[in-house]
């Protein structure tokens, strides 16, 4: 398949990344779980100012072919939501790792990403090459 998993962030099982600068950590899906979903017709996100947590849902993604729950690989207050992918989310196919991602957070602690996967890991689990 070939898709682009950016050396910078970080991955989890269920395709979210995050991508952390500071204590600021950004947070979408990835090309994979896009290609994965197809048409995506749907997005809901949390407001600003709530507290999102490591492991648990912080939204939905839906698509012509299913309806998936968003995994927070962090915690932390919502500092920004992307209202324009919300707007339009059939972007989110667009740039999944540049203009389409979905929360950045303000986070506590940022060893709680130690344990999700490099590029490298994250492409051998969905790829397997």
């Amino acid at each position: 398949m070939g898709f682009e998993y950016p050396e910078d962030l970080k991955y989890l099982d269920t395709h979210e990344y995050v991508r952390l600068k500071g204590d600021i950590a950004t947070i979408g899906i990835t090309a994979f779980a896009v290609d994965q979903l197809g048409d995506i017709v749907f997005l809901e996100l949390p407001d600003v100012g709530e507290i999102v947590s490591k492991g648990e849902n912080f939204g939905t993604i839906e698509s012509v072919k299913a309806v998936e729950d968003l995994k927070s690989p962090v915690t932390g207050i919502i500092l920004e939501r992307n209202d324009a992918m919300i707007d339009a989310p059939e972007q989110v196919a667009d740039d999944p790792y540049g203009e389409a991602w979905l929360l950045k957070v303000r986070i506590d602690d940022s060893s709680e990403i130690e344990d999700a996967m490099t590029a490298e890991e994250y492409s051998l689990q969905v790829e397997g090459n």
